[in-house]
């Protein structure tokens, strides 16, 4: 799909696209949903595009910001759990004053023309064997009037869509998959020397072969399967986890704090391991591939199905020993020198820059 460009942004025979408004949790610099919130409005901003953004928080030092007619809600006075739902009602009224052509909504907004999936409340609960709670239902039912009342939906992997369809019944005409972007000039390889030296500063001996991990909620991400393993086993490896503290630290199992410059860990690996018990995408996974380096992901992570060829070596969480076998093939590659991935973007099967995914978000705001 080609870029639009201003001047077809401005096209006065197509819906006015100049009146373009944005839903989400925040504007900060953060992960996930902040994250993808800056990418949506930068790529905006490239098209000439400037959106209204209604947020519950929203930083003014981002430069971002300057590209936006923000529209703060405050609704910190609404109990925590209730806030959602308080989101949606301030959103309601404000809309009252102005109503524009396209309503995204990346948070849960039931005023969305288009409203994004990067997860569904029941596959959550499903993965962690919880029943749902009262506030759980609460939740669930937010997520059904909107995706019942969007006339689109973007979902980040066909995961999702499959969810979409299984707990809500969204028919799948009114679903596209769209895969989230990374930044393809922030993840990119690092030359042998850099790599070592990244290596040497982690204190991964020369003869282990490197796993990188990366996680905030350990129990959603995994880390118990990995830990297992790599506490116990006999191989040449070291785990090298990054984000939230373990446990306990060993010769196999190393612990790299909060790296503001993850890149350099998944550049230097020799492979990235993604083994959460529900992951609707995991970015993880395709930011390593761009930096070179190959995957041991589990198959119910939305990522692996971007991911092609020798640059991933799935697993079953399902199946006793999957994981096991599938480190057990990382070194055996890496020994070979096979795990190297010499042209990331052929691993994958979508263009993961910002522009390309802004360009097919535009073309799903201007089917109308």
């Amino acid at each position: 799909m080609s870029e639009p460009t201003r001047d077809a942004a401005l096209d006065p025979h197509r819906r006015p696209l100049t009146d373009i408004a944005l839903t989400a949790q925040a504007l900060k610099n953060s992960g996930g949903a902040e994250r993808y919130t800056r990418d949506v409005i930068a790529g905006l901003h490239r098209l000439g595009l400037r959106p209204t953004l209604f947020a519950r928080e929203i930083d003014r030092a981002l430069p971002e910001a300057a590209w936006i007619d923000a529209q703060p809600l405050n609704v910190r006075w609404a109990p925590r759990k209730l806030r959602n739902l308080a989101f949606d009602w301030r959103l309601k009224q404000r809309l009252k004053r102005h109503r524009p052509a396209c309503v995204f909504s990346i948070n849960h907004s039931t005023h969305a023309d288009v409203a994004l999936c990067g997860g569904t409340h029941p596959g959550s609960l499903e993965a962690a064997g919880r029943a749902p709670r009262r506030s759980d239902a609460w939740q669930i039912e937010l997520e059904r009037r909107v995706y019942t009342r969007a006339r689109s939906i973007v979902a980040h992997s066909q995961l999702m869509s499959r969810e979409l369809q299984r707990f809500y019944q969204v028919p799948a005409a009114r679903i596209d998959v769209l895969y989230p972007p990374v930044d393809t000039e922030r993840f990119r390889p690092l030359d042998a020397a850099a790599r070592a030296a990244v290596r040497r500063q982690l204190g991964v001996p020369d003869d282990r072969v490197m796993f990188v991990f990366s996680s905030t909620s350990h129990e959603r991400k995994g880390y118990a399967l990995l830990e297992a393993f790599f506490s116990r086993t006999t191989l040449p490896v070291c785990l090298v986890v990054a984000g939230r503290p373990v446990p306990k630290t060993s010769d196999t199992i190393r612990y790299a704090g909060y790296s503001k410059e993850i890149e350099k860990l998944f550049a230097a690996a020799d492979f990235t391991v993604v083994a959460s018990a529900y992951e609707p995408f995991g970015l993880v996974g395709v930011e390593s591939v761009m930096c070179g380096t190959p995957l041991v992901i589990a198959e119910n992570v939305g990522s692996a199905e971007t991911v092609t060829g020798a640059a991933k070596i799935a697993f079953s969480r399902q199946s006793e020993g999957s994981f096991e076998r599938a480190i057990e093939q990382a070194v055996e590659r890496v020994e070979s020198g096979l795990a190297r991935i010499a042209a990331p973007r052929d691993s994958l099967v979508y263009d993961p820059s910002v522009d390309a995914h802004v360009a097919a978000l535009y073309e799903v705001f201007t089917r109308g």
